[in-house]
């Protein structure tokens, strides 16, 4: 079974349930063809790099699976299908690049469940 991470831009055009709507599509694709998530991270709406589409903004989305490589044909043949999608980028991590990833999620984590302290200035 291998770690893959999955970036994805989809059209600045939609509404906050339609981008929903189509992150869960994705995700339902790799759930039926035997992926296990791992990580889900919604970027939101940011500047793109060059205009794409005649877009300057777009959704980030980023998706954390492990699977087999069969499965990374099927998704990618669904973002090419989905007319929403801008662009995407699937990769295969490798073993530091997992932990880096796992880390960094825990990390994140850590950060969101400890109380927020208060900055004294002298």
């Amino acid at each position: 079974m291998n770690h893959y991470e999955t970036v994805f831009i989809l059209t600045p055009v939609l509404s906050d349930a339609q981008m929903k709507e189509a992150v869960e599509k994705f995700e339902k694709v790799l759930t039926e063809a035997g992926a296990t998530i791992v990580n889900e991270e919604l970027w939101g709406l940011r500047k793109l790099a060059y205009p794409i589409q005649k877009k300057s903004t777009g959704f980030y989305n980023l998706v954390e699976f492990d699977g087999d490589s069969t499965l990374v044909k099927k998704l990618e043949t669904a973002f090419r299908r989905d007319e929403r999608v801008l662009r995407f980028l699937v990769f295969r991590n490798d073993k530091y690049a997992a932990e880096y990833a796992a880390k960094r999620r825990s990390l994140k984590a850590a950060k969101a469940n400890s109380p927020k302290e208060e900055v004294k200035e002298d």
